[in-house]
């Protein structure tokens, strides 16, 4: 079983930048793909960012390329999400989940940490 603990979220002006973090226990960490996805009030999950379990392999929803990077840090069993030029539109509760495959960008994701909320003031 697979538990996994998010954290770094909070309030930032837009324009600003902030650092998820995802630390995962339970489990062999370099075998699952992890993700970033986010729900806003009143809107749908949607998936945010997606990293392979080698790290050699990120996939991003279009509404958040060339701002947001997906990371990995094998040793700290730990996925980060790197977020800059942060606009209101990504105030959400993020989560991180983990699968334990990935085809073109998409997985079973059986694991899921509790979130942290994201608020971009304007």
């Amino acid at each position: 079983q697979v538990q996994l603990v998010e954290s770094g979220g909070g309030l930032v002006q837009a324009g600003g930048s902030l650092r998820l973090s995802c630390t995962a226990s339970g489990g062999t960490f370099s075998t699952y793909a992890m993700a970033w996805f986010r729900q806003g009030q009143g809107k749908e999950r949607e998936s945010v960012a997606t990293i392979s379990g080698s790290g050699t392999t990120t996939y991003y929803a279009d509404s958040v390329k060339g701002r947001f990077t997906i990371s990995r840090d094998t040793a700290k069993n730990t996925v980060y999400l790197h977020m800059n030029s942060l606009k209101p539109e990504d105030t959400a509760v993020y989560y991180c989940a983990a699968s334990r495959w990935l085809l073109n960008g998409h997985g079973q994701y059986d694991y899921w940490g509790q979130g942290t909320q994201v608020t971009v003031s304007s």
